[in-house]
């Protein structure tokens, strides 16, 4: 049975998760617990990362195992787990990325990156957990290569975007980077085989059906021959590509505008994120949650998508960031200005 055929869905608060002491800014979901607990980062304007750990793998509980202090000391931006589940990358707005490798109960910092003039914003780490990515306030998206003995080279400094870059992103499957920005605009990196260099091999823009205001954030679906990005011009747009030719190394893969989503939201969205099942969830500034999934009639256009569920007042302020569990299907976190992380379970209404 498809989503769109289960009658009276409910996204459903499971547990809110209090400790932060300002805005809640990003969540990453721990990718490699396999069996074990599901574990959760988050990271905010107290300068902290917390670390959440369900406390049984049949639990609904989560309980704060960690609390990083000494990292940063300006609000921490965004943070990621490597594929592994071994480290973790936090972006501050103190120009640094710091990346903590977990030793037992606690958390060392084995490494700091310098290099961007002001606030980083987002980190990303590539499917094979090879290449780190950054991007900065200052308009720049650094690459790292990672090298044995917690040693990181900067083996690229990307100068495209006009203006602050709010987010990285690396493809799931293939080596190509992904970059949205104030400047309105999406831009898609690879590296150049002839060069070794890294460029810009597409720019998606108002011009080619993007968005004409700031991209807040990107992702992908579970194949990778979609993406959806968020903007504040309060639409959500979904892109397409092909992806036997994106694998394949052909840098003339372009994506192109599938559809736009609009109405939904009232004020700027500010995050977006795809489940492994194809349910695409956004978190805005109007305070709400909403779901949508592809729609079963296509048109000759192409996919389109349908609203799901609408979770009004999800928090008393800003939804900074949704993200699916990659460990179970249809547990979501979001967090907020509010200063708490929700756990939200999408489920029937029995």
């Amino acid at each position: 049975m498809s989503l769109l055929e289960e009658e009276g869905l409910q996204l459903r608060e499971v547990q809110r998760l209090e400790g932060h002491t300002d805005r809640v800014w990003g969540l990453a979901w721990n990718p490699a617990t396999g069996t074990a607990a599901a574990m959760l980062a988050s990271c905010g304007g107290d300068k902290t990362v917390r670390i959440w750990q369900q406390r049984s793998p049949s639990s609904t509980s989560f309980d704060c195992k960690a609390v990083l202090e000494e990292t940063h000391t300006r609000t921490v931006r965004s943070c990621a787990w490597s594929p592994s589940g071994k480290k973790l990358a936090t972006a501050s707005f103190d120009a640094t990325t710091a990346i903590l490798e977990q030793n037992g109960d606690d958390f060392d910092c084995v490494s700091t990156l310098e290099g961007h003039e002001n606030e980083v914003k987002s980190v990303s780490w590539n499917a094979s957990g090879s290449l780190l990515a950054t991007c900065s306030r200052d308009k720049c998206v650094w690459i790292w290569e990672v090298l044995p003995g917690d040693e990181f080279d900067c083996v690229s400094v990307l100068q495209g975007h006009t203006q602050d870059v709010k987010m990285v992103q690396w493809h799931p499957t293939v080596d190509v980077l992904f970059s949205c920005s104030y400047d309105n605009t999406i831009k898609v990196w690879a590296e150049d085989g002839d060069s070794d260099d890294w460029r810009c091999v597409q720019t998606l823009g108002e011009s080619n059906s993007g968005h004409s205001s700031t991209v807040w954030a990107l992702a992908f679906n579970n194949t990778g021959d979609k993406m959806v990005t968020c903007s504040d011009d309060l639409t959500i747009k979904v892109w397409g590509v092909d992806i036997s030719r994106l694998q394949s190394g052909d840098d003339n893969a372009s994506w192109r505008h599938l559809c736009t989503l609009s109405g939904y939201h009232e004020r700027t969205i500010f995050s977006v994120h795809w489940s492994r099942e194809g349910i695409i969830a956004t978190g805005a500034a109007d305070d709400s949650i909403c779901l949508f999934v592809e729609s079963e009639d296509h048109s000759v256009d192409g996919p389109s998508y349908k609203l799901l569920f609408k979770k009004e007042k999800a928090h008393d302020m800003d939804i900074n960031s949704v993200r699916w569990s990659p460990v179970e299907n249809r547990v979501l976190a979001s967090a907020s200005d509010d200063g708490t992380i929700k756990i939200w379970k999408l489920d029937s209404i029995r």
